[in-house]
């Protein structure tokens, strides 16, 4: 069994939620501490792991068992890190605008491949999260890529991620899919 100092539930929540509980509570622990985040999100795999590499924290790793994925993070000991965002973006409706142009761009959905399928941008490429370390050789390094998600986190890190890589024309899509009133697709 491993140890931890505080156990958070975050069952039956989607992303973001876990990472807003996980944030509030990590400021609360003293550092070194271990917390247990409970969740039901298969994404959430990936999202915590992701925002503890940008916040500073230690991911310390996942378990599952009966359908309950149990996330365990160390409070980074001492000067954390201030979580880093992207400093390329554009709105929603800019992208809209951008798209209507007809302009040759990529849209890169990161979010998990079962919200892609009920609501996508049109003509989006789909390349969940946790899934983007191993196919950045699929990328095209010199395209022009907007990331976007459900609300900006996600996307803000893979944002980066792609930048690190040696992607030179990366933008991240704030607040992405939770507020897009352009047209969708739908893979149902």
């Amino acid at each position: 069994m491993i140890e931890t100092n505080l156990v958070l539930d975050a069952k039956g929540l989607a992303c973001p939620m876990p990472i807003v509980k996980t944030r509030k509570i990590m400021k609360e622990l003293a550092q070194g501490n271990v917390l247990e985040v409970q969740a039901t999100d298969k994404g959430s795999t990936a999202d915590l792991k992701a925002w503890a590499e940008s916040s500073g924290h230690d991911y310390l790793g996942t378990t599952e068992a009966d359908g309950i994925l149990k996330h365990y993070l160390r409070k980074a000991g001492g000067e954390e890190k201030i979580e880093k965002k992207y400093p390329h973006i554009v709105s929603n409706k800019e992208l809209q605008g951008i798209l209507e142009g007809n302009r040759e761009v990529l849209v890169l959905d990161v979010r998990e491949s079962a919200e892609f399928a009920f609501g996508h941008i049109a003509g989006a490429q789909s390349l969940p999260l946790g899934d983007v370390e191993t196919s950045l050789s699929d990328l095209n390094k010199e395209a022009e890529i907007y990331v976007v998600c459900r609300t900006g986190n996600r996307s803000d890190l893979v944002a980066q991620k792609l930048s690190k890589a040696g992607f030179t024309q990366v933008v991240n899509v704030i607040p992405g899919m939770s507020e897009w009133n352009g047209s969708i697709e739908k893979l149902l």
